[in-house]
């Protein structure tokens, strides 16, 4: 099976055009025709079966023969993780966590971040291509980067933890996750959070956690903390 994605389609729609580049795409790189079906999502929980009416490169229409909307999670994971100093590990952690599966994702500038700009348009790119990879019709929310003291202000409704690796009193996330249940978790950049930030985190009530025995990268922490979820809501 092949997903493509488009957020402008609508269950109300009965047909649907797609835009020049698109359907170049479909058209000639893909090699579809007339009568070809196609299954698409628009990111927000539909499945659409469509029949190729048009397939010129540039007009690609398709009539909508089927649709349905695809069960969510029992859970909603939000991470929130601090940029790395190479980019490309921050897209392996949207690549990889999106696969496994994820509602939301917010990169925060922390004390000790070495990347203070991020620019997300190439981020929201990866997170779509994963989304049809991983065949999931639910496409993660990337929130603008925010910094820490801003993002520990907002009210949280939910779980909510922080991995650092200071030598404090730690519990282990799999024994303090709760099955069904909501949840943020913060994951420090390469030096971790500081002193002061584990400090105003634990004022605001979240509960300090530790990933296993070894030192993780920032992107491996995420990752670790996102498969943590996912497995105990088997």
């Amino acid at each position: 099976m092949q997903l493509f994605y488009n957020s402008n389609i609508s269950e109300n729609d009965l047909t649907f055009k797609f835009d020049k580049d698109e359907s170049k795409h479909i058209a000639k790189v893909l090699r579809k025709k007339e009568g070809d079906l196609l299954n698409i999502t628009n990111g927000k929980g539909w499945l659409f079966t469509a029949e190729i009416t048009t397939a010129e490169q540039k007009n690609c229409v398709v009539s909508i023969t089927s649709k349905r909307p695809q069960p969510k999670r029992k859970y909603n994971l939000h991470l929130a993780v601090a940029p790395t100093k190479m980019n490309d590990r921050y897209e392996w952690f949207l690549e990889k966590a999106t696969e496994i599966g994820i509602e939301t994702i917010t990169p925060i500038i922390c004390d000790h971040s070495e990347r203070k700009v991020v620019k997300t348009e190439r981020f929201e790119k990866i997170i779509q291509s994963a989304m049809k990879q991983s065949l999931q019709c639910y496409l993660p929310k990337l929130n603008t980067p925010i910094t820490f003291k801003e993002f520990i202000k907002q009210d949280f409704n939910n779980q909510i933890f922080i991995a650092h690796c200071e030598e404090t009193d730690k519990k282990s996330l799999k024994s303090q996750l709760q099955a069904n249940k909501d949840c943020t978790i913060l994951i420090g950049p390469e030096g971790d959070f500081s002193v002061k930030e584990i400090e105003i985190a634990l004022q605001h009530n979240f509960i300090p956690v530790t990933l296993g025995e070894t030192r993780l990268r920032t992107e491996t922490a995420a990752i670790a903390a996102c498969h943590s979820v996912a497995f105990l809501n088997e």
